[in-house]
């Protein structure tokens, strides 16, 4: 080892030594946080990929990342000092948070990406690594099974009992469930829930197209319609 050597570790292990650190443990936590940052991107590409509401948040995708690489951090943190892991638990819980999450999927995703994150910042790449795998085969099995047809509710008013049975009979090619059907005066608010196999929807035409018919809607189908 030469001088320049010497003179270069020296400054290293000064500088790991003042902050309470050592060479292993930054090491560990390079190495911990560059997996964090792959995962939590392969989390937020499944995420985009088997998304299953109607309208995608992109900023909830790049939420996913940031709670792998900040959970792997505080894990990192708590477990290289006791007196931080103690400020850690105090802090934390003294924290709210009051985002409605209104998809259960979505909870899993976060909860997913926590995991990992904590998974990675004990040193447990591995398993972090196999879970991954895991959790995507059962993503996708469940998504491909969920996909088999489009959920949609179909919301028409009218004013005719004809138009009514017409309805009914265009609708019968398809998965259907009454969900309600209101009368108020002459017009009659009808809606189901269908599932369509493709996204063809032009038997939502022929329902505009029958008599006494004033107007149809069709929308995708997400687990959260109020009537």
């Amino acid at each position: 080892m030469n001088i320049k050597d010497y003179f270069k570790n020296s400054v290293w292990e000064t500088f790991v030594g003042g902050q309470g650190l050592t060479t292993e443990f930054v090491t560990t936590a390079v190495v911990a946080m560059v997996l964090a940052v792959v995962l939590g991107l392969c989390i937020y590409k499944i995420y985009g990929s088997y998304f299953g509401g109607v309208v995608f948040s992109s900023a909830f995708a790049v939420t996913l990342v940031g709670m792998t690489v900040l959970s792997c951090m505080l894990t990192l943190a708590i477990s290289s000092n006791i007196v931080i892991s103690l400020g850690m638990i105090g802090a934390l819980s003294i924290v709210r948070y009051r985002t409605a999450i209104k998809d259960p999927m979505d909870l899993l995703y976060l909860f997913w990406a926590i995991s990992v994150g904590i998974t990675l910042g004990a040193g447990l790449y591995v398993l972090a690594i196999v879970t991954m795998a895991v959790m995507f085969f059962i993503v996708h099995l469940f998504y491909n099974h969920k996909k088999k047809g489009t959920i949609f509710i179909l919301v028409v008013h009218y004013t005719s009992r004809e138009a009514g049975d017409e309805i009914l009979k265009i609708v019968r090619k398809m998965k259907s469930q009454l969900k309600s059907k209101t009368i108020r005066g002459q017009i009659t608010e009808l809606t189901m829930e269908l599932e369509c196999r493709t996204d063809n929807t032009v038997f939502l035409e022929h329902i505009q197209a029958l008599e006494g018919v004033q107007d149809a809607t069709l929308i995708q189908y997400n687990g959260e319609y109020h009537g």
